[in-house]
């Protein structure tokens, strides 16, 4: 099974020399905690998805696109990654809505962790989103509470076992809705050792029959309450990456970029 090209660097090899983006830090605040995330604001030097400057409003991200992208004409890919989720933040679609009424070949992605992703499927494509990632560490809850901590839904606060239950259920629900509706989804997956690493072809699978288009498996950065962790070898992700690719598209390539990455993957 080869990767395709989906004309987005993130989500094909092809298109990562070819095609550049610029990820806008507008969404600041974030719906669950994972024991893996430090949104580390602020920070010039560390460099892991969270991580960025400084929040932008969504006036100041159109114009940090209209500076970058006028001197670049291969940045094509307009993505919101965090801090927090974008679809947590209503900075999120006034952001779209802004650069799409400045320039209307602009493409969106977001990266979610998918807990209200199908609550916002209508919004998404409203603002004419076409690539979604979203990060799914598991799809069983007994491996799931083990990650994440709580999570925010409906003004309910869900820790333990019960947010480990909601996150797994509404990301399914939330990534085959986007899937019918013509979206293209990528998961990214954490490998985090001794906790989902003999679980990632059980979500390989899941996935895939929802109806992702490409699985993204990262090695843990170990941060927060996961810094004990050991980050696993490259060997140990290549060897999960060739056990899933007969299940679907890898990706090989990732940066695990900031949250205000710009430019170009590869060179």
């Amino acid at each position: 099974m080869g990767n395709r090209n989906y004309g987005h660097p993130c989500f094909g090899k092809d298109a990562a020399s070819k095609i550049g983006r610029i990820h806008l830090p507008v969404a600041k605040a974030c719906n669950i905690k994972c024991n893996y995330c430090d949104r580390n604001i602020s920070c010039m030097n560390e460099n892991h998805p969270g991580a960025c400057l400084e929040v932008l409003t969504p006036e100041q991200a159109l114009e940090r696109y209209k500076r970058y992208a006028s001197s670049d004409s291969r940045l094509k890919i307009v993505g919101i990654s965090g801090p927090g989720d974008p679809l947590f933040n209503p900075e999120t679609f006034k952001t779209f809505e802004l650069i799409k009424s400045y320039d209307k070949g602009a493409i969106f992605c977001i990266s979610t962790n998918g807990l209200l992703l199908e609550d916002r499927i209508e919004d998404l494509l409203k603002s004419n989103v076409r690539f979604v990632t979203v990060t799914v560490n598991a799809v069983n809850f007994e491996v799931a509470k083990e990650i994440y901590e709580f999570a925010l839904y409906d003004e309910v606060l869900y820790f333990g076992e019960d947010a480990a239950k909601l996150l797994v259920e509404k990301q399914q629900k939330g990534i085959e809705k986007a899937c019918k509706a013509g979206l293209v989804v990528k998961v990214n997956t954490v490998l985090i050792p001794d906790i989902n690493q003999d679980h990632i072809e059980e979500i390989a699978k899941t996935v895939k029959a929802l109806g992702v288009s490409v699985m993204n498996i990262m090695p843990l950065r170990p941060y927060a309450k996961f810094s004990h962790l050991k980050r696993p070898s490259c060997d140990a992700v290549n060897n999960i990456r060739k056990r899933c690719e007969s299940i679907i598209d890898q990706i090989s390539h990732c940066n695990q970029c900031r949250s205000d990455a710009i430019g170009m993957l590869m060179i």
